[in-house]
């Protein structure tokens, strides 16, 4: 049979993601159940079954019979990392989901700025499909962008310039869709009510603010750009 290719390793970490069985994870890709059972007790690290890893590894015990060095581009510095882990935690804390937190926060300590899926897959020690969930969602938030990589047909994630920007216009628009809320609610109290006067003050407050940051947002782009 065949020996285990990077696709189907890949296949392997998404349904382990899924908890799904070894024998369902065998079904699915035609082997013997054994067969993934050793693939993932032999490669799965602190983190978990890491695809990349685990073909690396196979590649380098068929040439050279021992286990491969750690790939010395995802290595970092203590200090990077105590940074990367401190900026996941405040990301989170605002309110953004953990795994779009820890991917904006890798990529915000990087040179480049730019990751590819696999890369991001192993640096952070997770599956396929944790990355895919979260880059879409930063995607979609304009927190980031795709691009083809140079000569390849993959693609990398890259930090969007703009990121603070779009997270600030997407925070005023939050802002002002409660400031319409709370005037809505106020019509239907009556102005002169306890709750009524309470929703106005509060609608207006934040239909000030709201307007505030956008304009802010904008001169400071403006600024940053010249």
């Amino acid at each position: 049979m065949p020996r285990l290719t990077q696709r189907d390793r890949e296949r392997i970490a998404t349904m382990l993601a899924q908890r799904l069985a070894y024998a369902e994870i065998a079904r699915r890709l035609g082997r013997p159940t054994s067969t993934i059972s050793r693939e993932v007790s032999r490669n799965s690290g602190p983190g978990g079954y890491d695809p990349r890893r685990a073909h690396l590894q196979t590649e380098w015990r068929g040439r050279r019979g021992g286990p491969p060095p750690a790939p010395a581009s995802y290595e970092r510095a203590p200090a990077v990392r105590a940074i990367e882990a401190e900026l996941t935690e405040v990301l989170a804390s605002t309110g953004l989901a953990r795994m779009p937190a820890r991917v904006l926060a890798f990529l915000c300590t990087t040179e480049s700025g730019a990751s590819t899926a696999a890369e991001l897959v192993h640096r952070l020690r997770v599956s396929p499909a944790s990355i895919s969930t979260a880059v879409r969602y930063l995607l979609e938030q304009r927190m980031i962008r795709r691009e083809r990589e140079p000569g390849r047909r993959a693609y990398r994630y890259v930090i969007d310039k703009d990121v603070w920007f779009h997270s600030a216009v997407a925070s005023a628009r939050r802002t002002a869709r409660l400031s319409e809320a709370a005037k809505r609610a106020a019509g239907i109290l009556g102005a002169g009510t306890p709750a009524g006067d309470r929703l106005a003050g509060m609608s207006a407050f934040l239909d000030v603010l709201s307007g505030d940051l956008v304009e802010r947002a904008k001169h400071w782009r403006r600024v940053m750009r010249s």
